[in-house]
């Protein structure tokens, strides 16, 4: 199992000494989240909480995760980047795929790239997009984004995107893996067809552990069983080596969590929150080497 921090609820100008105090210490990555604008009202639901209310406050820092990722990158010598998740049919193809093979290129081929379709309306419409046929849109980026990471000429004819031959580069020089968040049936479907992973929210062992499962057996339903797949998950149960251990039979490759909250509670400094790293690092990840 390969251990990453989350980046989402610290303030931006942390992110450095935090993205190098994990690549000192030994963590596999650290990970995004992405939102572009805080509506002060929301028009739909969170779904992720019982009561359809967000996890944070306004005035969060929500900083681009791109340009994010290039910074810690750039600082940085072997630890990895993705998101939980980037709103991939919230933007333009084009765009998404040129600042995701750039961060490839430029960090060393440090980059996993981790999507969902997203929930809130608001955003969609500040950024022009249908957010009704997302989903769709979703399934047809993911095919132009692996066409244009080629650095090759290729065109693509879709139901929603259509564009004769041309070439984006710089190409990345190794595969970008893309993996699916979701906790919907058509998440779990989309990463099984077309994902090289997927991405639980914040969920219990065995609701992880069963969608694992349900996963797999869409994979083999679509000829892809055989085929190389990570598991990034959360685990609202799980805070010691067994329940890691239990996560990872289950088939999580990645674990994502918090190190700070163990060691200094919910509200910790920045000189805490590094400390946590080190001392999550020393205490667990002998156990998974």
């Amino acid at each position: 199992m390969k251990f990453v921090i989350p980046m989402a609820f610290n303030q931006v100008d942390e992110l450095i000494p935090l993205a190098r105090a994990a690549d000192e210490s030994g963590w596999h990555a650290i990970s995004f989240s992405d939102h572009i604008v805080h509506p002060e009202t929301i028009s739909n639901p969170y779904p992720y909480t019982e009561n359809g209310q967000r996890r944070w406050e306004a005035f969060t820092d929500w900083p681009d995760p791109w340009v994010a990722i290039g910074a810690c990158a750039a600082v940085t010598k072997r630890i990895h980047f993705t998101n939980n998740v980037f709103v991939l049919p919230i933007r333009n193809p084009f765009l998404v795929a040129k600042a995701v093979a750039t961060a490839a290129a430029m960090s060393g081929d440090r980059v996993t790239l981790t999507i969902g379709v997203g929930w809130s309306k608001d955003e969609y419409a500040l950024m022009e997009q249908d957010f009704h046929n997302r989903g769709k849109r979703c399934n047809e980026m993911i095919e132009i984004l692996r066409r244009l990471w080629t650095g090759e000429m290729v065109d693509f004819q879709g139901d929603f995107y259509q564009f004769d031959r041309l070439e984006m580069n710089p190409a990345p020089r190794a595969h970008i893996p893309i993996w699916v968040g979701g906790i919907s049936s058509a998440a779990h479907r989309r990463a099984a067809r077309l994902g090289d992973g997927w991405l639980s929210d914040l969920q219990s062992s065995d609701e992880i552990i069963d969608t694992v499962a349900a996963i797999n057996g869409y994979r083999q339903e679509y000829g892809r069983g055989e085929q190389d797949f990570s598991v990034m998950a959360s685990a609202s149960d799980a805070w010691e080596v067994d329940g890691y251990r239990r996560l990872a039979a289950g088939g999580v490759t990645h674990l994502l969590t918090m190190p700070w909250l163990f060691y200094h509670g919910d509200n910790p400094t920045l000189e805490q929150k590094v400390d946590g790293i080190r001392q999550f690092a020393a205490d667990i990840f002998p156990h998974f080497q």
